[in-house]
């Protein structure tokens, strides 16, 4: 009898990209159109990030919860939280004020990084310029 193998090929995904503010200016442009091998949000975050480098990461990702938040953010007391609150697991939260969109939506919201992508999808990088006095 012939044994069955799980092969799986790679399929490549082609993805609108939109950067805002410091990530606009560190990959040189606010918009490209990116290939990559998968169609997962964690492929291509994997792929783009090593093409346009730690410099464009980590503007974008926070290796620490202390990166993800920002000073004066609410604090939060005791159990008596209402919803659902959780973090983001390690290397996949993103710096204060950065975000991840895809279609519109923070990634959060979807499936995070394993979240699906199709060809023709949005994926936003978003770093804004802040100015305080």
């Amino acid at each position: 009898m012939a044994q069955v193998q799980d092969v799986r090929q790679a399929s490549e995904t082609t993805v609108q990209v939109r950067a805002t503010g410091h990530v606009r200016d560190a990959i040189g442009t606010p918009r490209l159109s990116y290939s990559f091998e998968g169609d997962t949000l964690r492929e291509f975050a994997s792929a783009f990030f090593e093409e346009y480098g730690d410099e464009v990461r980590d503007l974008v990702i926070a290796e620490t919860a202390e990166e993800s938040a920002t000073r004066g953010w609410a604090p939060i007391d005791g159990d008596d939280v209402p919803g659902d609150l959780r973090a983001n697991p390690d290397g996949e939260r993103t710096r204060a004020y950065a975000r991840i969109l895809v279609n519109g939506q923070f990634n959060e919201v979807l499936d995070g990084f394993d979240t699906e992508l199709a060809d023709g999808d949005r994926v936003a990088l978003v770093n804004p310029f802040l100015f305080c006095v």
